[in-house]
């Protein structure tokens, strides 16, 4: 991973223009090709960004300074150097994955076993389906055939709305799995999290462990 603080300027282009004006940022550029800009707020949230797969191509001569990202499809970050304030590339290795908590581990296991209670039809593509950001929980097929990606929580918040947003834009640039729908499952789904999730078209799944480990009534809730 490259670590750079610089005093920069970005633009995009692509599907839409978007510019940041000149300050202090932290750019990360990953080892899987991804760039991102952060300023020092937003949590994890990054200011602009391009996924891979892209190529970064630093700029020399009458265009030193000028960092320009493609990505396969064209579209362009463009980042303008004013002043470098620190540069250094770290070797973090493969990651071992998150460990998920024990419950929801197993009610991803569950649902994946009995996938057919998110609705008639649906049928099981693969449990940890890999991305480039990281596995969805279940990938499936609804009766249409259509594809659908399940993220599973314990409690489901923003956060886990915005993890399977961020699976949705990427999984949605395959051709062979486009359309993709996503649902939002947890044992509790938080009301702004329930908002944010219909607002983007994402459905919610309230799950029952009990019910799924079939002690009570097998329906899922879907909301």
């Amino acid at each position: 991973m490259r670590l750079v603080i610089a005093r920069c300027s970005v633009d995009y282009a692509g599907r839409l223009t978007a510019h940041l004006p000149s300050a202090p940022r932290l750019i990360l550029v990953k080892a899987d090709g991804s760039v991102s800009i952060h300023a020092d707020d937003r949590a994890y949230k990054p200011l602009n960004w391009m996924s891979p797969p892209c190529s970064l191509k630093e700029g020399t001569g009458d265009e030193d300074g000028v960092w320009t990202v493609t990505n396969k499809g064209g579209e362009k970050l463009i980042i303008t150097m004013e002043e470098i304030l620190h540069d250094s590339s770290h070797e973090l290795g493969v990651d071992p994955g998150l460990i998920k908590d024990g419950v929801e581990a197993h009610l991803q296991e569950l649902l994946a076993d009995r996938i057919e209670t998110l609705g008639e039809g649906y049928t099981l593509i693969r449990r940890e389906y890999m991305t480039a950001i990281g596995p969805v929980d279940i990938l499936c097929r609804d009766a249409e055939g259509k594809t659908v990606a399940v993220e599973i929580k314990r409690r489901g918040e923003i956060d886990g709305v915005e993890q399977l947003t961020r699976y949705l834009e990427l999984l949605n640039r395959d051709p062979h799995l486009a359309p993709v729908r996503g649902i939002f499952a947890a044992q509790e789904i938080k009301p702004q999290a329930r908002v944010l999730a219909t607002d983007r078209g994402i459905g919610c799944a309230v799950l029952d462990y009990d019910a799924l480990r079939g002690i009570e009534d097998d329906k899922l809730r879907l909301f």
